[in-house]
């Protein structure tokens, strides 16, 4: 398989879970600027990377002057420079309580039209603005503060700390700013959040000359918690990537004793079958083992200073159990 069709195939499957968390629980999540988010964050990792910009430029099949430009249309206003054109929106209608369609295309002359609709779209599905009306006449307004806080009360809101736990423990330390960029958040929404987990202990607080920054020592979602769910997704998939980017940085092949990689087994079996107790029971002795093994070692880290430089062992466990044939109504 060559590298171009593996990124088709795993972009595929990315695509696959998006639409289904974006519409899990009956929720209709927001996805207007998930296509400009993807491209932008691949800009910023392959200049991580240390990729050139014209080189980058090739990969995306564009003229360097037409990359640099989408990367500017995207990161920012072409009226007010240094903001994004979600950000400087939302803040003017913020400031004007009311306003129609036509005073925000008026207010930002030098932006493309079909974006700022797409903006104002999000923003609406996001239920940060209200509107009414109709074309060019529509009206929008803000959500008020206690509107704001009853949304995040009906939605779930309650998982975004267990969500911003997840980043700080894979990603950390960051500060109160990377976070809120990584989770796409609000800034002080998310510094108020941190607040409430270095008060509970949940977070550590990290001062520095340069800044101050924030890690988490562990990360458990309970079995069957109702919230937190999706820390424990972003944590599989995060879990899953590192594993492959470690097994890809492996310049030899794979062996059956390395402490690297990851290996997928799939067994068939039916009722009846002479093996199939034992299959289902691997599977959930399997996860005992792993719960009684992190236990202990948390048990004994606890009473012993962990030093700055340790091992951290990541082992992704995913299982499912797939109907084949006849038991999926074929």
């Amino acid at each position: 398989m060559t590298i171009e069709l593996l990124i088709h195939a795993i972009v595929r499957q990315t695509t696959i879970l998006i639409a289904q968390l974006a519409t899990s629980g009956g929720v209709r999540a927001p996805l207007a600027q998930i296509a400009n988010q993807v491209f932008i964050d691949l800009v910023r990792e392959l200049e991580r990377q240390g990729v050139s910009r014209k080189v980058s430029a090739d990969m995306f099949g564009m003229g360097l002057r037409t990359y640099r430009r989408k990367i500017q249309r995207l990161t920012e206003s072409s009226t007010e420079r240094g903001h994004s054109l979600w950000e400087v929106v939302l803040e003017f209608v913020r400031t004007r309580g009311l306003v129609t369609r036509l005073e925000i295309l008026a207010r930002f002359p030098n932006d493309d039209e079909a974006q700022i609709r797409a903006v104002l779209r999000d923003l609406c599905d996001s239920q940060l603005l209200f509107s009414s009306g109709t074309g060019s006449t529509t009206s929008y307004r803000a959500a008020s503060d206690s509107e704001l806080l009853t949304l995040r009360r009906i939605s779930g809101g309650q998982g975004m700390e267990e969500l911003l736990i997840a980043l700080m423990y894979r990603e950390g330390p960051l500060s109160a700013k990377e976070i809120a960029d990584r989770a796409q958040a609000d800034v002080a929404q998310t510094e108020a959040a941190i607040e409430r987990l270095s008060a509970a202990g949940r977070v550590e607080r990290i001062e520095d000359e340069d800044a101050v920054r924030y890690r988490a020592s562990a990360l458990l979602i309970p079995l069957g918690a109702p919230v937190g769910w999706e820390a424990a997704v972003f944590d599989h998939f995060k879990a899953l990537v590192t594993t492959v980017l470690g097994r890809l940085d492996q310049s030899r092949p794979a062996a059956l004793d390395d402490q690297v990689g990851g290996s997928t087994y799939t067994i068939d079996v039916w009722p009846g079958h002479p093996l199939d107790e034992e299959v289902r029971a691997s599977l959930s002795r399997l996860r005992s083992t792993l719960t009684d093994l992190r236990s202990r070692v948390t048990e004994y880290n606890d009473g012993h200073e962990t030093p700055e430089a340790h091992t951290r062992a990541v082992i992704y466990v995913g299982q499912s159990l797939i109907q084949e044939g006849n038991d999926r109504g074929e």
